[in-house]
């Protein structure tokens, strides 16, 4: 196995998020619905750091390399310095908060909650800077330079603007049939890949434009034959490669898959993780993709294997078009 290692048994649930710091691929966030977010030291294979929400983390983003960010089900967004281990709470949505992201551009964080709405948040004061209405729940965010790629209940896709959020700029539909699961900007900020609980991926561009337009397609992934019979399953985490614009998939069926959106082909197959794939994280350099394996509840409460997030060194053989 390539894994250089896991973090095993130190979370008490499953694990939602797996981030890594902006500056170096030593440092890696961990949100989890044991209430806590931790602070993981990839390189000394330790624990640095834990704080607490008052229940479970959904998400949760780096400001800066000494600031972290978290929001879930008690609706609070929160702000820990990871230097003072000081906390702060930022604000509150009117219902759980969903997702946590930063926008480096526009120097503004960003949460979407299931109150149906996106708010954003002025990090150095830290203060609300201005609530957005939604259509439905906001399931899964992504920022692509000043834009923000929002996906709702309901199949919605949005485009807003950060730079001006006085209306949207694009209102769209999932060409997926199923719920949406997770949407990740391109690394070159020129589209989005956005997966469904139904095994499918699609590759969308922002250019409204007939001729980049056509370049969109969608493709089956994260399926298994057993007994004659094909098992679909969710595609939970999707995460781009910084270097490379290639990303990686990860789905209920346990399995990560490293793809090239360019000449629509698979690169690679990790071996299968014990369980759910649910949140996947390259660091900055591209050089490991963190893997947060949890039982996702897909089967109902029944024994599953225990939460653990892998760290995985990638080559460039892995995640290079060819």
């Amino acid at each position: 196995s390539y894994d250089v290692f896991e973090f095993k048994s130190l979370h008490k649930d499953s694990v939602s998020a797996v981030k890594f710091s902006p500056s170096s691929a030593q440092f890696l966030l961990v949100s989890s619905w044991d209430c806590t977010v931790r602070l993981f030291d990839v390189s000394a294979n330790s624990m640095r750091m834990k704080y607490q929400h008052l229940a479970p983390v959904l998400d949760c983003a780096f400001y800066d390399p000494t600031h972290a960010w978290s929001g879930g089900l008690d609706s609070q967004l929160k702000t820990h310095d990871l230097n003072t281990d000081q906390d702060t709470i930022v604000g509150t949505h009117d219902a759980p908060i969903r997702c946590v992201e930063y926008c480096p551009e526009v120097n503004v964080m960003v949460t979407g909650s299931w109150d149906m709405s996106v708010r954003l948040w002025d990090p150095r004061t830290p203060c609300n800077a201005g609530t957005f209405t939604q259509p439905e729940k906001v399931y899964t965010l992504s920022v692509a330079g000043d834009r923000l790629i929002v996906g709702t209940a309901g199949r919605r896709v949005l485009v807003w603007d950060l730079r001006n959020m006085g209306y949207v700029q694009q209102r769209r539909e999932s060409s997926l049939k199923y719920q949406t699961r997770c949407i990740r900007a391109f690394t070159n900020k020129q589209g989005y890949v956005l997966s469904s609980i139904e095994g499918r991926v699609a590759v969308e561009y922002l250019d409204p434009s007939l001729e980049v337009q056509k370049k969109k397609y969608a493709f089956k992934c994260h399926r298994l034959k057993e007994n004659g019979i094909e098992q679909v399953f969710p595609v939970n985490a999707i995460s781009f490669h910084s270097v490379h614009n290639t990303f990686a998939t990860g789905g209920s069926d346990g399995f990560v898959n490293i793809w090239d959106p360019f000449n629509k082909k698979r690169l690679c197959q990790f071996h299968r993780y014990p369980t759910s794939v649910a949140s996947l994280a390259f660091s900055t350099d591209g050089s490991l993709l963190a893997i947060a394996c949890s039982y996702m509840q897909e089967q109902g409460d029944v024994s599953h294997p225990a939460d653990a997030v892998f760290i995985r060194q990638v080559t460039d053989a892995e995640t290079k078009p060819k």
